[in-house]
This record gives C-alpha cells, sequence and structure tokens, in this order.
C-alpha cells in the first residue's frame, strides 16, 4: 500500500548501487542506467541517492553520453542553499534529464539577478531557481516591530523582487522560479494581541498573492505557490538548522520544493508526459467486472463506490486540459462498452477516451499498439493500474512509461496520480484543450485511410489546407510549446521558451512562421515551426519542426519549398539549413537532400545543407497553402 504522494517501494538497494558505481568510476560510464534504478524509490532513499548523484562529473556523461537530456540551474537566495543541489539532481536524473548546477554566493540574490553581467547571467542557465524564505522580510525589520513595520518590509521587497523579475523577463532567455513565503508562528505568535496578528496574516497573503502574479505580468517567470506543499504536513523550517547552518527552509521542504522543480526541468527540457492510460478493474471502478457483472462493481452509492468516482473526476479534469486519456483493460469489450455508455455511477464518458483497448493480450503490445495509432512514442505514456504484476512487465518491456501504480486503498489513488506531476506545462493553451479532439479526428483519418487503395487517393481526398504566417503575440505560448514536446520532426532539437520565442521574432531579418493545417475532418491549429534569418544573400532556416499528429502529408514539403520560393522572390541567392542529429530525429535527415538541398557543411554535430534557389520544384498538388511573409522593423 502507498500513501499519497510518496512511491512505492519497489526496492531499496538502488543508492547502494550508485554508491558502488561511484566508488568503481564507473558512475558516469554507466549514467544511462541512473533513471531506471531511482524509479520507484522512497523519499529518504532518493535523497541519499541524490548525494551520490551530485558527485558526478556532468561533463564526462555528456562526452560519454552525448545525446543526454541537460539542464543547467543556477540557484540563488537568501540563504544557504547547498543543501538544495542533492535533491535536485536526484529529481532530475529521475525523469532522465542531467543536471548542471550553478550555485550563488550567500545572499547574493539581488545583485546576481539585478546585474545581467554576473556570474549567474555568464553561467547560461535555462532555469534560475530565487529560493526565498521568512528572513527576506524579518531580517529587515526594527526591534522592537509592528504589524505596519511588516506590511512596509513586504511592500519594499515585493517591488524589489519585481524589478529584478523584469531584469530577468528583458533577457529573453530562461526561466525564472519565484517561490511564496511561508509564515512560520514563531513570528506571529511575537504579537500578542490577535488584530495585529490578523493584520500581519493578511498582509503577509497579500505579498505572495502579488508574487504569485508575476508569472501573468513576466512570461518568462513560473511562482511556485508553496502553500499546498505546505498543506501536506512539510515544516516551513528546522529551527536549528537555520540557527547554526544558515539555512531557510526545512531539508524536507526543499526535497519537496525540488520534486516539484524536478516538474518543471522535465518539462523543460522536452519530457511531459502526453496520454494518461488507465487500467478499468480496481483504478476506474473497484470490483472485478468479469466477476461481479455490471452491478457488482463499486463505483458511486457508496463510500468505497464514491472513492473511485472521484479518482475519475479527477482524470476527466487532466483529460479538459489537454492530456489524452485512453484505457487498457483485460476485460471483453462488450460489457466494458456497456458500462462506459449506461452505468449511472460513471463520470467519464466513452468521447473522454481517444481509444479503448478491453481485450486479453499483453499490455505492453497495446500500448505500443496505442502509440502507432497516435503516431507517439511510449515515452509519452503515463499508465495508472493497481495491478503490480501488470506494472512491472510494463516497466520491463517499455521503460519509458511512466508508471503509477495504485495501491489497495483507493483513497489514495488521487495521489499518487498526481505527485509527480507528469503533465505539467508552463500554461495551458486552446490548443491544448483541443487536443483530445483532434486525435479522436486522426484515428478517424485512419480509419478514412483504410477505405482507399493507394496514400495518393486518400491524400487527395483529405483536402489538406495549410497556412503559413509570423507567429501572432497570441501565439507565442503554443508556439514554445512546440519547441519543447515536438522531437521526431525538430531537425535541431533546439528548445525554446516564450521569451525566447518573442525575442527571435522580434529580432530585425528574423521570422519565426507558425504553420497552421486542417483538412475535411477538422482544424488542427498549429502544428508546426519554421524559423528563418537573413543574412546578406543568404537566407538561413535556424529550424524547422512539425508535429508528428501530421506527418506524412506533404505539410512539411508544401512549406519548405513556399520558404524557398519567397527567398528567391526576394532576391536571395541561396538557402542553407541547418539539421542537427538527436535521439529521435533520426528519420527527418533525408528531408533537405529530399528537396533539392544539397550538402556543404559537416560541423561535427551539425550538418549544414543549402539550395541554390535554381530549380524549386512545386508544392504536393493535393495541399492548398497560403502563405504571408511580413518584415520585421
Amino acid at each position: 500500500m502507498t500513501t499519497a504522494g510518496t512511491f512505492p517501494p519497489d526496492t531499496a538497494a538502488p543508492a547502494r548501487t550508485l554508491r558502488d558505481l561511484h566508488g568503481a568510476g564507473r558512475l558516469e560510464a554507466e549514467y544511462p542506467l541512473v533513471q531506471g534504478l531511482l524509479a520507484g524509490l522512497p523519499a529518504d532513499e532518493l535523497s541519499r541517492a541524490g548525494h551520490v548523484l551530485a558527485r558526478a562529473d556532468a561533463d564526462e556523461v555528456l562526452r560519454r553520453h552525448p545525446s543526454t537530456p541537460t539542464l543547467t540551474v543556477a540557484v540563488t537566495g537568501h540563504r544557504t542553499l547547498g543543501t538544495l543541489v542533492p535533491p535536485l539532481t536526484a529529481e532530475f536524473a529521475r525523469h532522465g534529464v542531467l543536471l548542471r548546477p550553478h550555485l550563488s554566493d550567500f545572499d547574493s540574490y539581488v545583485f546576481e539577478l539585478g546585474d545581467p553581467g554576473s556570474a549567474l547571467y555568464a553561467a547560461g542557465p535555462g532555469l534560475v531557481l530565487c529560493v526565498l524564505d521568512p528572513e527576506v522580510v524579518f531580517d529587515e525589520l526594527p526591534l522592537p516591530w509592528t504589524a505596519a513595520d511588516v506590511e512596509q518590509a513586504l511592500d519594499a521587497k515585493v517591488a524589489m523582487l519585481r524589478g529584478l523579475a523584469a531584469t530577468f523577463d528583458r533577457r529573453g532567455a530562461g526561466t525564472l522560479v519565484l517561490n511564496t513565503l511561508p509564515l512560520p508562528r514563531r513570528f506571529t505568535a511575537q504579537l500578542v494581541d490577535y488584530r495585529s496578528r490578523a493584520r500581519l496574516g493578511a498582509a503577509w497573503r497579500q505579498a505572495n498573492a502579488r508574487l504569485l502574479a508575476f508569472g501573468d505580468e513576466f512570461p518568462s517567470v513560473v511562482p511556485l505557490d508553496l502553500d499546498p506543499l505546505l498543506a501536506e504536513g512539510i515544516p516551513a523550517e528546522d529551527v536549528r538548522l537555520g540557527s547554526y547552518a544558515g539555512t531557510g527552509l526545512s531539508p524536507a521542504l526543499l526535497a519537496r520544493y525540488a520534486r516539484e522543480i524536478g516538474h518543471l526541468g522535465r518539462h523543460l527540457t522536452g519530457k511531459t508526459k502526453k496520454v494518461l492510460v488507465c487500467d478499468l478493474d480496481g483504478t476506474l471502478w473497484g470490483g472485478v467486472l468479469g466477476d461481479d457483472g455490471p452491478d457488482g462493481i463499486e463505483l458511486g452509492g457508496t463510500p468505497r463506490g464514491e472513492v473511485f468516482a472521484a479518482f475519475q473526476r479527477v482524470v476527466k479534469q487532466l483529460g479538459s486540459q489537454g492530456v489524452l486519456l485512453a484505457v487498457t483493460s483485460k476485460n471483453d469489450p462488450g460489457p466494458v462498452d456497456a458500462v462506459l455508455r449506461g452505468h449511472e455511477g460513471m463520470v467519464l464518458a466513452p468521447d473522454d477516451f481517444v481509444r479503448v483497448t478491453a481485450n486479453w493480450r499483453p499490455k505492453p503490445e497495446n500500448l505500443t499498439a496505442l502509440a502507432g495509432a497516435l503516431n507517439l512514442g511510449v515515452d509519452s505514456f503515463v499508465l495508472a493500474d493497481d495491478s503490480a504484476y501488470e506494472c512491472g512487465l510494463v516497466r520491463h518491456a517499455l521503460p519509458g512509461v511512466a508508471v503509477v501504480r495504485l495501491g489497495e486503498e483507493p483513497a489514495w489513488h488521487v495521489g499518487d496520480l498526481l505527485c509527480d506531476g507528469w503533465f505539467d506545462t508552463r500554461e495551458v493553451s486552446t490548443d491544448d484543450r483541443a487536443r483530445p479532439t483532434r486525435y479522436r479526428e486522426e484515428l478517424d483519418r485512419q480509419s478514412f485511410l483504410a477505405t482507399f487503395d493507394s496514400v495518393a487517393d486518400y491524400l487527395q481526398q483529405l483536402q489538406t489546407r495549410v497556412s503559413l504566417a509570423p507567429v501572432a503575440e497570441r501565439e507565442v505560448a503554443r508556439a514554445s510549446q512546440i519547441t519543447l514536446r515536438t522531437h521526431q520532426f525538430n531537425l535541431t532539437g533546439h528548445r525554446m521558451q516564450p521569451a525566447e520565442v518573442r525575442a527571435a521574432a522580434a529580432r530585425h531579418g528574423n521570422r519565426v512562421l507558425g504553420i497552421h493545417s486542417g483538412d475535411r475532418f477538422g482544424d488542427n491549429g498549429m502544428v508546426g515551426l519554421v524559423l528563418t534569418r537573413v543574412d546578406g544573400e543568404l537566407v538561413h532556416i535556424d529550424n524547422f519542426l512539425l508535429s508528428c499528429r501530421v506527418f506524412a502529408r506533404g505539410i512539411e514539403t508544401a512549406c519548405l519549398r513556399s520558404v524557398l520560393s519567397h527567398a528567391r522572390a526576394t532576391g536571395a541567392r541561396a538557402v542553407e539549413a541547418r539539421f542537427r542529429p538527436t535521439a529521435k530525429n533520426a528519420g527527418a535527415r533525408g528531408f533537405y537532400p529530399d528537396n533539392g538541398f544539397t550538402l556543404v557543411a559537416d560541423e561535427g554535430d551539425v550538418l549544414v545543407f543549402r539550395h541554390d534557389l535554381a530549380e524549386i520544384e512545386p508544392p504536393p498538388a493535393h495541399v492548398r497553402l497560403t502563405a504571408a511573409y511580413e518584415e520585421n522593423r
């Protein structure tokens, strides 16, 4: 049995195994094994593993395994923060990301964030953590102090932090995390009258609310609210360590903070999950449908049945924000369909799922088939299942699938599902909310394809329409998301935060062109990007991305040939394009050569192709494309 927010104790030896690897000098050489070794570790083992992993040489790991996703993280704040590095290292490693930490000096956060020439900015971090604690306010109070003094200090501190956030945001690179301030009782209790305590509490919450609003004001800032973590019973501080070691937040809170940052780091490196696949028996309802029948399963109507209904409500909530929902269950399809459509306790409906698979095949086979149908990798899947056997089987056969083992107590299921933030993202867009509908439409396209004798006939009848135009301000978040979530047709592997997209689009001679598509089955929304740059008589394609949802329809070819034609029409003598191989884009290596480009340079990790614009093939006849190229001023 697990408890909410913890991992099932599937193993107790990985920390020792990591120590053995490190002691033998093999940790860097065997680093790809680390993610599997950390899977399922309880919090105390994970913390110990972090201390071992923090000793690994990141440069050596990258020399041996150059495709390892890596993120440079700068840590700054008011107090001593070295204790944050081990749990942060472990949390990143658990998601397959290598941490490169940059730790600022004690209480240097104002200088480090306020001066673009500081060592923090020089480190080139993709993520900056400014860890705030209550002492940033109380260290500046007079003695004695009043609630009014705290209000004044809070106003000044929030104004100062806003200025630091604005400075960071203007740089147009990376993400800054600012957390809310806990308010321990040892401060409020120093005011002996309840009226002053209430005034202090109100001022403190208002200041935190203003901090949380920074995310709306500055695109590069992510506020992290610590209140939900504290509500789990985690102490805000360790007074003894604070007094003698200069720490601000407790080790337990820093470890929980590190987990939240691990979720963000996973997202920033393009590893956010997309699909939640649920079991049925013991997961979406209690009991076994095949044995108990539709009337015997536990779903609504009783306290235990209501617990399963509550779990379904959470699953439906995730689906409403763009998470693709699916079912794989060892059951006969007829009874499953009858329950999904007709059981009065069901919260989820058949239309909430992109696919419901009920059969007796091994679950790894079903997951692989679903991944193929959706044109997604299985590493974008999360499986929620109550069976230890099925979870172990999937972990072994498909190690890229995130497996959430649900225990026997259904009251803990919600906590177990949500504790790892598998689907966390910077912002939920209109495109995200439409994603489940669009993937269901994609399955309809596949059924439509099956009615044709040839792919060419299918494409002709699909009525594909494409627009290519500069990304508008309202589309910046979606454009950034495409760079974070697109792997197979991301021709350089480069990922961009919203501020970077905005900055690239603003530079003279640059274009960030959004690709929108649709067809007879519906509107696909923004599905790709082309980033171009003019340098004299040369046009450079810095990157080209297209969602796997719309592969093999001629969209990428039509857009590329439009870019070539526009370059020639505006006086360019050639177009150069870069291709950087990654672990997942090997299938797109031939895209530029197949469209008339010649390899002109091999820079080791980057191939440079050139098109002389003498002969440009027409776009595919079945694609109706409109393009707009606006000059940046």
